[in-house]
């Protein structure tokens, strides 16, 4: 399986990765928040020092047994209903198992936490465990569970002014450091007796320290004129809310503060303004709800080209900014705890975004040894921003059983009507934003992969066989100075 990476919008830059496999119907959405490999959309970070990673080690090992018992319980119905049942060409023929896991590391000087000025180092560690079992001829059960854990020095300044010197270019200490996500996906799908429709139904919950979210949706695919085309429809609904956590010297301003007679102005002294005083308002809304619908047109064209229409269509509501990033305007005083801006403001856009995307895939098959991948995509919303995605991978058999795939991908982005750069927004402004996220950008990604395919059936006591290894590493940078690298690595196994 080849995979691609996406994410969710959190601490740190605002990102994590979790694994979505290649040619799936997905949701476009714009590439603001980087996804290791790719570029998308609101998301994620959090950390691993020897307790941490630890306990999170353990708790996969958990989640990997428990997942393993499923399985065997289930091959073993599976075994009976194969002996009962007349001869029928089953959608999936036995259980599989992938195992994915990735490192991800990345650094830049555009923090949004610190409002567009500061360190943006973080590293990210994946585990994700997929499940997918035939419970009859016609349908499929898909359990897919993963844990994320970071540390990012950029989250960690929510907080700068627990190391002794607060300087937004230094990662702090505090809790706000790291964080771990876990996810739980379930997916039932039906085929048709023909083979010719494919319903399926989805259920998901994932959380992290400061955010929740629950979602469901399904899907339908027809196949027409002999299955050489396909047509696909794909809704759903993400309901979110927040755990709304503020720049730690804007709290003392929220209604019931002390303001200066806080204990972190009596510490501290103020350089620059010393009559800090932000018009500081709390936010009313904890809620985000997402809802998505896309449209996927494949047809083969020849015997050695297929081609594809994508169009997705997002609309999001409710508290859509990042309560912890900062932002600073150029028309008041500043004021500075050490080396470190103290914040005038905290991040605030419309509670409201619609998001179209449309794109198109062409696959050229050149000989046994050789494919092209072509892949461009045409975003906009109404924040502003429109971006323009190309891409291209190029599958070359080398042997029998080993692909290498090397992937280039280039993106380009408008800035949203809300950014600006640090300490260059108005204070008359009603919204305003400096994560660079939402900027002007071009960014180039470069990847190499190698796929090793071949069923190996042991006859072990849990009757697993190998049937592909996935390994693949990818770098990505940014115009405006982000870099990132990522490791991947995928293995599954067939349940004999």
């Amino acid at each position: 399986m080849i995979l691609i990476w996406s994410y969710r919008k959190n601490c740190a830059t605002g990102t994590l990765l979790s694994f979505i496999p290649i040619g799936k119907l997905q949701p476009v959405q714009t590439e603001e928040k980087l996804v290791g490999v790719a570029d998308a959309i609101n998301l994620k970070f959090t950390r691993y020092d020897t307790p941490f990673f630890y306990k999170t080690m353990t708790t996969t090992k958990y989640l990997f047994f428990i997942c393993l018992f499923m399985v065997c319980g289930i091959c073993h119905a599976q075994n009976s209903v194969q002996n009962n049942d007349a001869y029928k060409k089953r959608v999936l023929e036995t259980a599989e198992i992938d195992l994915l896991s990735s490192y991800y590391s990345q650094d830049g000087n555009n923090a949004a936490v610190t409002g567009g000025r500061g360190t943006e180092e973080l590293t990210d560690i994946t585990g994700t465990l997929v499940i997918s079992i035939p419970i009859n001829d016609d349908d499929v059960l898909t359990v897919d569970t993963g844990i994320s854990a970071y540390t990012s020095a950029s989250s960690s300044n929510i907080n700068p002014f627990d190391k002794g010197f607060a300087d937004p270019f230094i990662a702090a200490s505090g809790a706000s450091r790291d964080d771990t996500w876990y996810n739980l996906t379930g997916i039932y799908s039906h085929s048709s007796d023909d083979r010719n429709s494919i319903w399926s139904a989805k259920l998901s919950y994932s959380t992290e320290y400061d955010y929740s979210s629950l979602g469901f949706g399904g899907s339908y695919t027809r196949l027409f004129n002999e299955k050489n085309t396909e047509l696909g429809l794909s809704a759903n609904i993400f309901l979110d809310k927040w755990k709304i956590i503020y720049p730690y010297e804007l709290r003392p301003f929220a209604p019931g503060g002390r303001g200066l007679n806080d204990f972190l102005f009596i510490e501290n002294t103020i350089t620059g303004n010393p009559d800090y005083n932000p018009s500081f308002n709390v936010l009313t809304d904890e809620n985000r709800n997402s809802y998505s619908l896309g449209i996927g047109l494949s047809q083969i064209l020849s015997k050695n080209i297929q081609g594809g229409l994508l169009a997705d269509f997002v609309l999001q509501q409710g508290l859509l900014s990042t309560p912890f990033q900062r932002v600073y305007f150029s028309d008041v005083a500043d004021s500075f705890i050490d080396d470190f801006h103290l914040a005038d403001d905290i991040e605030r856009l419309p509670d409201s975004r619609f998001k179209v995307a449309l794109g198109g895939r062409l696959n050229f098959f050149l000989n046994e040894y050789l494919v092209v991948r072509t892949y461009y995509r045409y975003y906009f919303d109404d924040w502003g921003i429109n971006s323009n995605t190309i891409s291209v991978e190029l599958p070359v058999k080398i042997a029998d059983k080993f692909t290498l795939y090397p992937s280039y991908r280039f993106y380009n982005q408008k800035a949203a009507d809300y950014f600006a750069p640090y300490n260059e927004h108005l204070s008359t402004s009603l919204f305003y934003t400096s994560d660079y996220d939402l900027s002007d950008y071009n960014a180039n990604q470069f990847g190499f992969g190698i796929n090793y395919t071949n069923i190996i059936l042991r006859q072990n006591k849990l009757k697993l066989g190998l049937k592909s290894v996935d390994l693949k590493y990818s770098y990505y940078e940014r115009t405006n100075g982000l870099s990132a690298g990522i490791v991947t690595a995928g293995f599954k196994f067939v349940v004999d």
